[in-house]
């Protein structure tokens, strides 16, 4: 048994310890001793994590409201999670960005495969946007954002706490400024050549999706003299980066009017809105009145939210990618590519693959599978962690 100032939660008797030992960063509400004592436990603490041995494994952040009931922050025992210890992470995590990028726009923490779990900084050049999705986070953001500021010399640093994660943290929705001054207005942000305006304040998530920045350059490299379509394009995402890479037109089709004013922004500031216009609608209305009009692109590009977020809804979600595909893959012309994105975490790539390919084949089409792509490599994959694996990107040639 290891004295530590720090309450003790304990692992059942059944519960394997080997998994957290070789890297699992999660342990769950049924894996531990619950009593009065761990109930009691304000969520967002620290804590000493115990084998049901009372060997211990290490520093554990505790959420007794959440069903992840341990996050593991340290295998030291006798770590102090304290403003030197957030500016290590965050210094380890910021030396692989820079060696990756010339320009600092990156995700600068990707939660647990960068050792702070359920928490994502976006950087934006000298400005930060924080996600503590975890209620440990939220605790610890005082030391968090110093060392943030220490590290990278940012000067300033928005807090953008929406989404389903601190929803299951039992935490609310919240936006302030911690550091600095707020931009006035969009942010531009240049990423293969392509400029996209970054509405740091009122946008999605962070403003930007940065994790398909390499999926944008292998669509660009599709895109030469092409007729580009960019279905659930947000602020120009495949649309832009077509362009910069000489393509002929690109329509870009959201349900977002403040998405599609930003790409039309950034369109302008490339000097191509002669060649880019956009459409406000449902998707899958505005494909079906596509083919009716019998329009047909190049390259085709569906990028929609996350269809099946949950376990309970991947049957749905599965169901959702293949009417995309079948939708989606008659506005494609002979020879020409169609790409087809999942962010689900439930959803892994063999099914999302499959359902892709389904949807196809009831679309009349036949399609040779080109190139699968991922996330980033500022978006690190935890091997342990499934989750961390969520982004797809499949393209076929028609």
């Amino acid at each position: 048994m290891t004295l530590s100032p720090l309450p003790i939660v304990r692992l059942k008797p059944k519960t394997d310890a080997r998994k957290l030992r070789h890297g699992s960063p999660w342990v769950f509400a049924n894996e531990v001793v619950t009593d009065r004592r761990t109930r009691a436990i304000a969520p967002g603490s620290l804590a000493l994590l115990e084998d049901a041995e009372r060997a211990a494994l290490g520093v554990v952040a505790v959420n007794p409201n959440s069903k992840i009931f341990c996050r593991m922050l340290d295998r030291d025992p006798g770590a102090q999670v304290d403003q030197a210890w957030f500016a290590a992470r965050i210094a380890r995590a910021l030396a692989l960005r820079e060696r990756l990028y010339a320009q600092p726009f990156y995700r600068l923490v990707h939660a647990e495969a960068d050792g702070l779990p359920g928490v994502v900084i976006d950087r934006f050049g000298d400005i930060a946007v924080v996600q503590p999705n975890a209620a440990w986070a939220d605790a610890q953001l005082g030391p968090m954002i110093e060392a943030l500021v220490e590290v990278t010399g940012v000067s300033t640093v928005i807090k953008n706490a929406s989404g389903r994660a601190r929803a299951l943290e039992g935490l609310g929705e919240e936006q302030e400024v911690l550091r600095g001054v707020a931009p006035e207005g969009p942010v531009p942000v240049e990423m293969n050549g392509a400029l996209y305006m970054a509405d740091l304040i009122g946008g999605q998530k962070t403003g930007l999706f940065l994790d398909q920045r390499e999926n944008h350059a292998f669509a660009a490299r599709l895109a030469q003299g092409a007729r580009v379509l960019d279905v659930f394009s947000h602020v120009g995402g495949f649309g832009l980066a077509a362009l910069a890479a000489g393509a002929e037109h690109a329509l870009a089709v959201d349900g977002s009017d403040p998405a599609l004013s930003l790409a039309r922004e950034g369109a302008a500031a490339m000097g191509v809105t002669e060649r880019f216009t956009t459409r406000r609608g449902d998707a899958f209305e505005v494909l079906e009145m596509l083919v009716g009009e019998g329009a047909t692109f190049d390259l085709v590009v569906c990028d929609p939210p996350a269809f099946a977020p949950t376990k309970q809804a991947l049957d749905a979600g599965l169901r959702a990618y293949e009417k995309l595909a079948r939708m989606a893959a008659p506005l494609v012309a002979e020879g020409g590519f169609l790409g087809l994105c999942s962010c689900s975490h439930a959803a892994d790539l063999t099914r999302f693959r499959a359902a892709s390919i389904r949807g196809i084949g009831r679309a009349g089409r036949q399609g040779s599978l080109i190139h699968t792509g991922q996330a980033g490599p500022d978006h690190p994959l935890l091997p342990q962690l499934v989750e961390s694996g969520y982004l797809k990107a499949l393209f076929f040639r028609l």
